[in-house]
């Protein structure tokens, strides 16, 4: 089967690192960690502390469209008071190769300025054939909104490297992000972020929204390493959201994704 020329190359890399961030963001080119946005449960969790209503919503994505996988996402951002508790449920994969992820996350406002989170994920890799491994990873983030424009954030991912048992060909990423947003009027959105991975290659990543109307955004995105091209768009039904993205893979071509959200 074809997908398992795809899970060979991804053995390469971190599997984990297959973390669907929704379509806003994919389409943002993944450089959002400086910005409020449910689907930060997923990239930065301190962007869940500028969230004020209860939200859920779910993501399909297709990763790299002709192949045999695909990505479930569930999340459900509860805020009270100064405080926002965050829930995502994911699964990744095929029948006979599945990773799932739940985390449990905690963010909190200090004031207008300061937002800072805590995550803590449980892994769950299973390989017919092959059985099953676990085990769990923390993260941690933080933005400061310098003023109502500019947004500083950062971010780590598994800063204790916890990985699955030694026969397991998967691991779970080390990952360092910092990165800024600036707000150049009401209608256009500019983010850009740095990662720092222990194993592998940094990168580079820049996106751009374009509030056309007040119904719908544009947006899109680009990453240096590899170089990926991302873009999508967004339409707000008042607390009804849509949201579409894809993103451009030098090698495994395109990855389409669509998201419903609801805001109570």
């Amino acid at each position: 089967m074809k997908y398992l020329y795809l899970l060979s190359f991804l053995f390469n890399f971190d599997v984990s690192a297959q973390i669907n961030t929704g379509p806003r963001l994919t389409a943002l080119g993944e450089a959002g960690i400086s910005i409020t946005d449910p689907w930060s449960v997923q990239l930065n969790q301190a962007g869940l502390a500028g969230i004020k209503k209860l939200t859920v919503a779910i993501a399909i994505q297709k990763p790299f469209a002709g192949y045999d996988l695909s990505t479930q996402s569930l999340i459900l951002i509860v805020p009270i008071k100064n405080n926002v508790f965050g829930i995502s449920l994911q699964r990744y994969g095929v029948t006979s190769f599945k990773e799932q992820r739940v985390a449990l996350c905690y963010a909190k406002n200090f004031g207008d300025k300061l937002y800072a989170a805590l995550d803590i994920n449980y892994h769950l890799l299973k390989i017919e054939n092959y059985g099953a491994t676990q085990t769990y990873s923390v993260e941690a983030g933080m933005i400061y909104l310098l003023n109502k424009n500019l947004s500083f954030g950062a971010h780590v991912a598994n800063p204790n490297q916890n990985i699955y048992n030694a026969s397991a060909l998967a691991t779970i990423p080390f990952r360092v992000q910092i990165g800024a947003s600036y707000v150049f009027s009401e209608k256009i959105l500019f983010c850009g972020t740095l990662e720092k991975y222990a194993k592998y290659q940094n990168d580079g990543k820049l996106g751009l929204e374009y509030q056309i109307i007040k119904v719908l955004a544009l947006r899109g995105g680009i990453s240096a390493n590899p170089f990926k091209q991302y873009a999508g768009f967004g339409i707000n039904f008042q607390k009804l959201k849509f949201d579409f993205a894809a993103s451009s893979h030098p090698v495994l071509g395109y990855s389409p994704q669509i998201a419903l959200s609801y805001e109570f």
